[in-house]
């Protein structure tokens, strides 16, 4: 009697954990003056989309090792969080498939998410993002306002995004469609490519390539190391590019009536190459570095850039 009183209950904590696994999610919250909704799923994929409803909606299924979800307003706040087994410390999956959740959200309300080794997938949000996963891909359609977007070894996807727009990805590969506003671009080991219609521009990699297809631009300015930069842009008068590299190619095609003042610099056997004029770089009296300065129209614009052991190469 005594041996069954002990292992009955025990059956029925097993049973009674048992029954999240895999448990479907059919959930909805009417919101009350709610400003921000933060999402967090260590593993597996979300899906984020907004709408014109006040409602928030939430559907799916729950990983293996998940306690279950916590979804409720506190405040002007929305959090909705996979809870996982407490002694699960297997943040990276495993073998877990991870939880798979699509949320709906009225659009004109600010979203954060976190997550480890989660994908995170967001469309038609209108009033900030701040995303940021560690090994998960990150893909982001039509969002505008302040829009930050971070992975370490993850990709990120994004088309349509408009206002201050910052995507840093360390390993993984940065790629960018119709952009506008304010954009950074940030890598170490990745690619990264964009198509974009912003006016100021920013970009730094380390050792990734990074090529550009920008439009009427007031200000650029690229950072590179040892990677390879190809860019083309139409330079607004007053604009400014600003870029500098170490080993790094620098290769940037103007528009064909550019009018700019233009001052490039070259050390330690960097090359030179001017494809605008017929003027020539100079090379030092003492070392092995170059410069070349020259100018185009009413040169009210401004074009700056050094390397070290690279090349820069401009053209219209």
């Amino acid at each position: 009697m005594n041996i069954l009183q002990k292992v009955i209950p025990m059956m029925l904590v097993a049973a009674t954990c048992s029954s999240f696994a895999g448990e479907e999610i059919n959930k909805s919250l009417t919101l009350d003056n709610v400003s921000s909704v933060n999402i967090e799923n260590l593993r597996g994929n979300v899906t984020v989309i907004g709408w014109d409803k006040d409602t928030i909606t939430v559907k799916g299924e729950l990983e293996e090792d998940a306690e279950g979800l916590t979804f409720k307003q506190r405040g002007s706040s929305v959090k909705i969080k996979v809870e996982l087994e407490k002694n699960n410390h297997n943040y990276w999956g495993g073998n877990a498939k991870g939880s798979e959740l699509i949320i709906h959200m009225p659009k004109n309300i600010r979203v954060s998410f976190d997550g480890v080794s989660s994908d995170i997938n967001l469309d038609n949000l209108h009033a900030s993002a701040e995303i940021k996963t560690v090994s998960g891909s990150i893909v982001a359609t039509n969002l505008s306002e302040r829009i930050e977007l971070s992975s370490v070894s993850g990709d990120i996807e994004s088309k349509k995004l408009s206002g201050k727009v910052s995507l840093a990805s360390v390993s993984g590969d940065v790629t960018d469609r119709n952009s506008s506003g304010r954009l950074s671009l940030r890598a170490v080991s990745g690619e990264i490519y964009a198509e974009s219609i912003a006016k100021e521009v920013t970009v730094e990699n380390v050792s990734g390539d990074i090529h550009l297809e920008l439009n009427e631009v007031d200000e650029l300015l690229v950072s590179n190391v040892s990677g390879d930069f190809a860019a083309s842009l139409s330079l607004n008068s007053d604009g400014v590019v600003k870029m500098s590299s170490v080993s790094g190619s620098l290769a940037l095609k103007f528009q064909s009536n550019v009018q700019a003042n233009f001052k490039l610099s070259a050390s330690a056997g960097g090359d030179i190459t001017n494809r605008i004029t017929s003027q020539k770089a100079k090379d030092a009296k003492y070392g092995p570095s170059s410069k070349l300065r020259f100018e185009t129209g009413s040169a009210n614009a401004s074009v700056r850039a050094s390397t070290v052991s690279g090349s820069i190469k401009v053209s219209d």
